[in-house]
């Protein structure tokens, strides 16, 4: 199989192109990955295709600015950002502990990265080059381009383009962005002249704000640090315009100067996103990493297929619909299957596609009102019978809602009889339908219907296989009470939780909204949140009551809501006695 060259990231491998400066020059946290899983290669290859010579320096060490001058200084601008994920998701676990694994560095390796990435990458750039063009993306410039909850901080942050002196910050995924910035700065355009580029955000002075038309002013960042009722106002408005048809820019102040939010760019067609996967991407990490073993988080999508991107499910948890968006932007059929091809003419590729997904495995070819999984079937069916594919895997979160829903095919059969490898990830998170409600989740009894017909289907199959189900511990809403609830759930239904996901609020989510705030911002209503440290440990333990090392949490949380009789030796008890004091016991 004939290979793709990779972008250069070493002073050598551009001389071997012959190139004596680079166009862009690109900063990223993650290590370098040449596949299209990965944000920053996609951005390269689509500004490679319009011609212009891109170079990325991975990981650089931000102790000194020697790394980020290393292929010196690009002719029009540097882009930056964190990587795949937030840096400090990436850093540290829920309970804000380090993280001792990095899936996107060498060998797994933590420590490769800074906190705050984007931030620290922009000023290490400045300190190198002064005045140069800067441009932030990725998912944490774009969860952050507004004044934000930030968890770790525990306190509100003004918006990101501030403290990293950006130019300009690109939210969502950015390929119509980056190119159009690349053109007009290599047209002799001024940077701050760029107030036109929708996907976009940037500064003004007051004075400038005078040219800005048809705009909605949200609460300043000022006003929205202090009182909580001024942050969910803000959030309101921001939230009703992020649809890319009707949205409206949005206009923040912080102290002087004004952030801009232009509406969201308009989503990507078929045919634009077959041209972005059509790009010559080598598959491969690059091999200085070699040595370390390889990037893990690369082993996990090297033969994967993104078919689509979006999601319409509005969770209120995620991050997405700020940065993908609720539009479901799919691949054609033919797209997905030429790089299946692909796949097949790879030595390394032994007849098994791990996944062909999205955000929502089975939005494939989906509208909000269309809950079909039709053209869905008949791009996977095509897939499989291709000659050197012995097997393709759904490995993405799939919508129980969605499958239920759809009457126009045997979509769940042909799941389980073609698409399955043992077993299918769904997220019900709990089983409260107070708590559901708030997530904005489907209810508990959708979700009991769901596993039902799961069992039928595989039974009749004469199948066995199993449901990897994920819970969401100390969510806005969620009480010890309901959590209770959950462990007795999981007790009858035989459940153990091997990976406990503890809620941990991300910028600009409505789950992080209510967390910081104690309301819904909508309603007005208050809702209970888990912030005490203490309650959200036992929250969590009551996910895992099995494991013995909670036994002690688990009791204080059985004690705390008078629930006794789920202590002892009895068959519905939780956990037997235990001898060892309880925190907080004298």
């Amino acid at each position: 199989m004939i290979r793709a060259e990779f972008l250069p990231i070493l002073k050598d491998e551009m001389k071997r192109r012959g190139w004596v400066e680079l166009d862009v020059l690109l900063i990223t946290g993650d290590a370098y990955v040449d596949h299209p899983s990965f944000g920053v290669a996609i951005i390269a290859r689509v500004l490679e295709k319009e011609g212009f010579r891109v170079g990325i320096i991975p990981q650089p060490d931000w102790h000194s600015i020697k790394d980020f001058v290393r292929l010196g200084r690009p002719r029009l601008f540097v882009g930056i950002t964190s990587g795949n994920l937030d840096s400090m998701l990436n850093n540290y676990s829920p309970s804000k502990r380090k993280r001792k694994r990095d899936v996107y560095s060498p060998g797994g390796v933590s420590g490769s990265r800074p906190d705050r990435a984007v931030i620290v990458y922009a000023n290490r750039i400045r300190e190198a080059f002064g005045k140069i063009p800067l441009i932030i993306g990725g998912i944490e410039a774009s969860l952050r381009r507004l004044a934000h909850y930030d968890y770790w901080d525990d306190e509100v942050r003004r918006s990101i383009l501030l403290d990293s002196r950006a130019d300009i910050l690109v939210y969502g995924m950015g390929e119509r962005q980056v190119p159009e910035i690349a053109r007009r700065l290599n047209s002799g355009e001024n940077i701050s002249d760029f107030k036109n580029i929708r996907g976009t955000a940037f500064t003004v002075s007051k004075e400038e704000l005078a040219s800005i038309k048809e705009y909605v002013e949200i609460p300043g960042f000022e006003e929205v640090k202090d009182n909580k009722k001024s942050f969910c106002e803000a959030f309101r408005l921001f939230y009703n315009e992020l649809n890319p048809v009707k949205g409206r820019t949005i206009i923040q102040a912080h102290q002087d100067r004004f952030i801009v939010q232009l509406p969201p760019s308009t989503p990507l067609t078929t045919e634009e996103l077959d041209a972005i996967y059509r790009l010559p991407f080598t598959r491969r990490h690059h091999p200085y990493y070699e040595r370390f073993g390889g990037v893990p988080a690369f082993k996990t999508v090297q033969f994967s297929i993104t078919s689509h991107r979006g999601c319409f499910g509005n969770c209120s948890f995620c991050a997405l619909m700020s940065h993908q968006g609720r539009i479901v932007q799919s691949r054609s059929a033919e797209s997905i299957l030429n790089e299946a091809r692909e796949f097949t003419r790879d030595e390394d590729f032994k007849g098994i596609i791990s996944d062909i997904g999205g955000p929502t495995a089975n939005m494939y070819m989906m509208g909000a009102r269309s809950y079909s999984h039709v053209k869905q079937l008949d791009m996977l069916k095509r897939v499989r019978e291709l000659p050197g594919i012995k097997k393709v895997c759904i490995s993405s979160g799939v919508r129980y809602d969605l499958i239920l829903t759809d009457k126009t095919c045997n979509y769940l059969e042909e799941l389980c009889k073609h698409y399955i490898s043992g077993q299918l990830k769904i997220a019900p998170e709990h089983i409260s339908d107070k708590v559901l409600s708030i997530m904005n989740k489907p209810s508990s009894r959708i979700y009991q219907r769901f596993i039902k017909k799961y069992e039928e289907v595989n039974k009749r199959l004469g199948k066995k296989q199993y449901l990897v189900q994920y819970f969401i511990s100390s969510h806005p809403g969620c009480t010890l009470d309901d959590m209770v609830e959950l462990a007795e759930y999981m007790r009858d239904m035989g459940y153990f939780q091997e990976q406990v996901q503890d809620f941990t609020p991300t910028p600009m989510t409505l789950s992080t909204c209510i967390y910081w705030t104690g309301m819904d911002p909508f309603t007005g209503k208050e809702i209970h949140c888990a912030r005490n440290e203490k309650e959200r440990a036992m929250q969590r333990a009551l996910l895992q009551y099995k494991d013995r090392d909670n036994h002690r949490l688990v009791m204080a949380a059985l004690k705390k809501c008078n629930r006794l009789d789920l202590i002892g030796k009895g068959k519905r008890c939780l956990i037997s006695n235990y001898p060892s004091k309880c925190p907080g016991e004298t």
